[in-house]
């Protein structure tokens, strides 16, 4: 896989300051109090970013629905976050009638990339990835778009394939993975596609969480996304008919998983759970916990039961649109997209019904930061059978 350089980016930013005054965190960001789950790769905002010590790296996502950036520095086993960026830009909509970016998507994408070109000239990581999905895969001019970001904003970003989303999505994810289940499915709802990954660990378990994709047995990339149900069946007024609707057309192209049955067949005799990293997924886990307020740390890592899951989709099917505008755990810019991604969800969980779901919020951002990090150790890692010297050579 193939990374921008970092020599053509910075040169980049120096040259042109950009617009606008970055709004820092979202609130899917901001930490709330922590719950006994399991540890966070991400540990909290370092408060004096500047003064430590080590190499700074830095992810961008940008996806269909999203635009995110992460600035961190290693710290133990896992990261500490220095800075992060995150804003609903909606670049793929249309694209699943029109197979083209609109221009007001587009101007609202380079607005937001101006803000995360800003932040990694002010902090100048060492070392970077940024990406683009699957707006910027399946538009006509996704690649003309890139080149404009990389003429006008001075960002380079990479298209990736729907193997590599897989991936980082399963590495981002891997430490929320129960030590004693011997396999799970991995699944991230996009804007314009989804991936799912079959992690099969009867052969044994990597020890680094870097190495996680080594498991994935089979992969899956859905040409479905939130925005792309929307778009379809609409999600502002969606009755039960609608839904049902929804949950077959997603549940046609799970059909298609290789395979389907010997992984329904490992849920029945062994013990395997679901693994979610979407908006999708921590809303419901938000309304399942009744937050006032989105708290990134009481959902990540929150584990929810199959009743439980049953129980809160029911009371959000139930909720007119009005109250999901208003409700501070969705939103307006999420209120027509969060039935489109339950369907997703529901469609996985009927096709492979298990017991338990992880929620995560965290995924290809996080991914990003812990490949770059771990192939810098590997790197740096002193070779402990150095090659013997014959004939003095």
């Amino acid at each position: 896989m193939t990374e921008p350089v970092r020599s053509a980016l910075v040169s980049a930013l120096v040259d042109e300051a950009g617009a606008g005054v970055s709004t820092g965190q979202s609130r899917r960001e901001r930490a709330g109090a922590a719950p006994p789950v399991v540890p966070d790769q991400r540990t909290p905002n370092a408060p004096h970013p500047r003064r430590g010590r080590g190499p700074l790296y830095a992810a961008l996502d940008l996806g269909t629905n999203n635009c995110r950036l992460l600035i961190a520095r290693p710290h133990e086993r896992g990261f500490r976050v220095l800075d992060g960026f995150t804003r609903i830009v909606r670049l793929g909509e249309g694209v699943s009638v029109t197979g083209r970016l609109s221009d007001a998507a587009m101007d609202r994408t380079l607005d937001a990339l101006r803000q995360c070109r800003n932040k990694l000239r002010d902090h100048q990581p060492g070392r970077m990835r940024l990406i683009a999905t699957e707006a910027c895969r399946a538009a006509e001019n996704g690649p003309a778009f890139l080149e404009r970001v990389r003429n006008e904003v001075g960002l380079e970003l990479e298209i990736v394939d729907r193997r590599t989303e897989a991936e980082l999505a399963v590495t981002g994810c891997a430490d929320l993975i129960d030590g004693a289940a011997q396999g799970a499915l991995m699944f991230d709802i996009g804007g314009g596609s989804s991936e799912l990954a079959w992690l099969d660990f009867r052969g044994g378990r990597p020890r680094a969480q870097g190495r996680m994709s080594a498991s994935i047995r089979s992969w899956q990339s859905l040409p479905v996304g939130v925005v792309s149900i929307a778009e379809k069946f609409g999600g502002v007024d969606v009755t039960p008919e609608v839904f049902e609707a929804m949950v077959e057309h997603v549940g046609s192209h799970l059909r298609q998983f290789r395979g389907r049955e010997k992984l329904k067949q490992m849920i029945g005799t062994h013990p395997v759970h679901l693994i979610g990293t979407s908006g999708t997924v921590t809303t419901l886990a938000g309304l399942h916990l009744g937050l006032e307020r989105y708290e990134r740390q009481k959902v990540d890592g929150l584990w929810m039961r199959r009743d439980q899951v049953d129980e809160t989709m029911r009371a959000l099917l139930g909720m007119p649109f009005a109250r999901r505008v208003a409700h501070p755990c969705i939103g307006k810019d999420r209120a027509d997209l969060v039935l489109p991604g339950c369907a997703i969800f529901e469609a996985i969980r009927r096709e492979w019904p298990t017991e338990r779901v992880r929620v995560a919020d965290r995924g290809l951002r996080e991914g990003i930061l812990i490949s770059l990090m771990d192939a810098d150790r590997s790197q740096k890692r002193p070779n402990r059978y150095p090659r013997r010297q014959v004939n003095g050579q």
